[in-house]
């Protein structure tokens, strides 16, 4: 099992979200980073962290689980999407998605402050300064010293 921090805009879709609707696609990832993490390296049972940015309370908001490995998302060939993308082709698509499962929420939102204070994430590219991977691996380590804070 390994673990990851998936970002997400809560405005668009939150921890809420997910909670309600118990299992989702993870949909809408468009950087080829990201993509290739999802593709090659997210298996079912990895655990994730939902992390809400691009908002006033920014920072780690809950848990949720692997339940289906990459696929082609199929967004990127729906032109009523956002995430349309006219260069992506069924037969060889561009880009992927992963189902994710709701586990909980956390007790508290843990806010990018207090990470970014965290001697044990010093490597965590979350806290790196021009870092806007929205898939991220968490080390073993670096997920033990998250769960401790909550």
């Amino acid at each position: 099992m390994a673990y990851w921090l998936f970002k997400t805009e809560p405005d668009e879709y939150s921890i809420d979200t997910l909670k309600e609707e118990n299992v989702s696609c993870w949909e809408g990832v468009r950087n080829y980073q990201a993509r290739n993490l999802l593709r090659d390296r997210v298996k079912r049972g990895d655990l994730v962290f939902i992390y809400h940015s691009s908002c006033k309370n920014v920072g780690i908001a809950g848990i949720a689980k692997v339940v289906k490995e990459s696929y082609p998302d199929h967004f990127a060939f729906d032109v009523e999407s956002h995430y349309y993308d006219a260069k992506s082709n069924p037969d060889k698509p561009t880009w992927v998605m992963v189902d994710i499962e709701f586990v909980r929420k956390l007790d508290r939102l843990i806010p990018l402050s207090e990470l970014k204070t965290m001697p044990e994430l010093s490597d965590l590219p979350l806290v790196k300064r021009g870092n806007r991977l929205s898939v991220m691996p968490v080390s073993d380590d670096e997920w033990q010293a998250i769960m401790s804070r909550h």
